[in-house]
């Protein structure tokens, strides 16, 4: 039945939620692009923060300038001293399209936003969220740089706790892009599927799991402590290994303590399992639309798969293509569960009010 409040959809709400999930593939990009700049070791190769440069080194001149900066940083005193200007090359890249790739996805979010401002398509409403998420777009690049500080002073890599920030962040922005997107997606149907308000609680708090295993494993990246322990299920042969809370006052330990890092990251890893097959064999026997049970089976598909990744990288010592597979299916895993919240929500009116879709309500 079609919802009173709604008449034809309007071409720009579509418009809207395609671009909006062009900067969310775009971001997801951003983080898939900042692991493998983590996995190289590359993040520390730019050690000067130019937000309106855009161009690397184009002559030989340049790149000594910029190797000159480099040699003056503890990673290069105490890890890369043997590096030469070509070897330093091989790592400036990879930070360099990164820094580069945040720009665009700058450009990309803001331009259309513009555009859709003048054009008077977008609410009050929906313009506060999108301005707070441009906002938020800059905020995370002023992280990036405070986490890549941390790591110019005296140890040659970044504080894991301003790592584990910026990903976060980078995952907020992620989630609210894919949510915005899904809204707009939902205001340009004139029907409304049929929705589980029980299932869609679950979902949601399963992705809140999801970001919080993927933050847990940002400290295990930030420790390097997927080089150790590289067995699985024991730890040093056993479930608890010695040393799990060695560190004073003990809750240095969960951040800090290489053996607590990992150990929390597995146990947190098989709780989600745990969690996501129980729902799954709750939620397959519901009457579900389409939609919401290929959802359900892709959810539960994905995290066998994630866990699969997890422990192969454990246990082939982190190779850098296995460890990308890995934090690529966590970031699968999140959208995957965001999608089935948002799909089995219930059925209500539109999101927005967008000009020329919906008949505006009464003040």
């Amino acid at each position: 039945m079609m919802d009173p409040a709604l008449s034809k959809p309007h071409p720009n709400t579509r418009r809207m939620a395609w671009w909006l999930v062009i900067c969310a593939v775009m971001v997801f990009g951003m983080v898939m692009l900042g692991g493998a700049t983590r996995l190289t070791n590359s993040g520390l190769s730019m050690v000067q923060w130019k937000p309106l440069t855009l161009t690397p080194p184009l002559n030989n001149a340049q790149w000594q300038a910029e190797f000159e900066n480099y040699q003056r940083s503890p990673q290069f005193e105490k890890v890369n001293s043997w590096m030469t200007v070509d070897d330093f090359k091989g790592i400036y890249w990879f930070e360099y399209l990164h820094r580069l790739w945040g720009r665009i996805i700058g450009f990309a979010f803001a331009a259309p936003f513009l555009w859709f401002l003048t054009r008077r398509a977008v609410d009050r409403q929906l313009a506060w969220k999108l301005g707070g998420l441009f906002v938020l777009g800059g905020a995370q690049g002023a992280l990036g740089w405070f986490m890549v500080a941390s790591g110019l002073e005296d140890r040659p890599d970044v504080s894991q706790y301003r790592l584990a920030a910026h990903l976060f962040t980078a995952l907020v922005l992620y989630a609210m892009l894919i949510w915005t997107a899904l809204d707009l997606f939902r205001d340009s149907k004139t029907e409304r599927a049929p929705g589980n308000a029980a299932l869609s609680r679950i979902a949601l708090s399963l992705a809140g799991v999801v970001l919080f295993v993927m933050i847990s494993g940002a400290f295990v990246a930030g420790l390097d402590a997927g080089l150790t322990y590289n067995t699985f299920p024991l730890m040093d042969g056993k479930f608890i290994p010695d040393g799990i809370g060695m560190m004073d006052p003990w809750y240095l330990n969960v951040f800090e303590n290489v053996t607590t890092v990992q150990f929390d990251h597995r146990l947190l890893a098989m709780t989600l399992l745990c969690l996501i097959a129980g729902g799954w064999m709750w939620a397959r026997r519901l009457a579900l639309p389409r939609t919401a049970k290929r959802l359900v089976h892709a959810v539960m598909g994905m995290v066998l798969i994630q866990v699969s990744l997890g422990i192969s990288t454990l246990l082939l010592v982190v190779p850098t293509p296995l460890a990308l597979a890995h934090q690529t299916g966590a970031l699968t895993l999140f959208t995957l569960a965001l999608c089935l919240a948002h799909a089995t929500r219930a059925p209500a009116r539109a999101a927005y009010y967008v000009p020329g879709l919906h008949t505006k309500p009464a003040e």
